[in-house]
């Protein structure tokens, strides 16, 4: 058995601009170097045993594994099978200004995003491959990887043979853990982000004066 835990890079600026990034190697914010600190922080309290832990190789998700490497004493590994998709010519680009520039592509995405390719870059389905191809060449265990909100999307697509558009409904917040369980596919939980909510400041030592 394999049970997957599907983890988003922290927050960029291009996450807050909300520009296209795919392989571009953007950084992260102050906020999302923080929400990484914080997601390492809940999961060495989980006291869970991780067998292995995987990132992509672009560098906002690299900057969210390293904190975790730290705390769970595990080797940090990465490939380019957990990338983004690749926006091609979409990258730097907000959406009003890939839809101007490239209309053909956006009404073709509209009829069917999953196989759509972005201009000179891939399709969610391509991605998806790319993804198959990694998970199945896991061992049994309980793995970490550090990857992209379009990575995860597709993943539970996959996992629950998701029809339609619906896959692209899913909301999957920075640094939120998503968990599925291999071979059977089951989905253990969606976008969790309890590492980030609020009220765990204000009960914290640190407001105690």
């Amino acid at each position: 058995m394999k049970e997957l835990w599907l983890i988003r890079h922290g927050e960029t600026e291009w996450n807050v601009k909300k520009r296209f990034q795919g392989h571009l190697d953007v950084p992260l914010s102050p906020v999302g170097i923080g929400q990484a600190f914080r997601l390492a922080q809940r999961l060495a309290r989980s006291r869970l045993a991780f067998d292995s832990l995987f990132s992509s190789d672009l560098r906002r998700a690299k900057e969210t594994a390293e904190p975790l490497a730290s705390v769970l004493g595990l080797p940090l590994r990465t490939t380019p099978l957990l990338r983004e998709i690749d926006v091609g010519e979409l990258a730097g680009l907000g959406r009003e200004e890939a839809e101007a520039r490239f209309p053909e592509f956006v009404r073709k995405a509209q009829e069917d995003p999953w196989h759509t390719p972005r201009p000179g870059g891939e399709s969610m389905a391509d991605l998806a491959q790319r993804l198959l191809t990694f998970w199945e060449s896991l061992p049994p265990g309980r793995h970490l990887l550090v990857t992209h909100g379009g990575v995860i999307r597709a993943a539970l697509k996959l996992a629950l043979d998701l029809e339609g558009h619906a896959w692209r409904r899913v909301h999957i917040p920075n640094t939120s853990i998503t968990r599925i369980q291999l071979p059977n596919r089951e989905v253990l939980g969606v976008s969790d982000v309890a590492h980030l909510e609020t009220w765990a400041d204000w009960l914290s030592d640190e407001s105690v004066q």
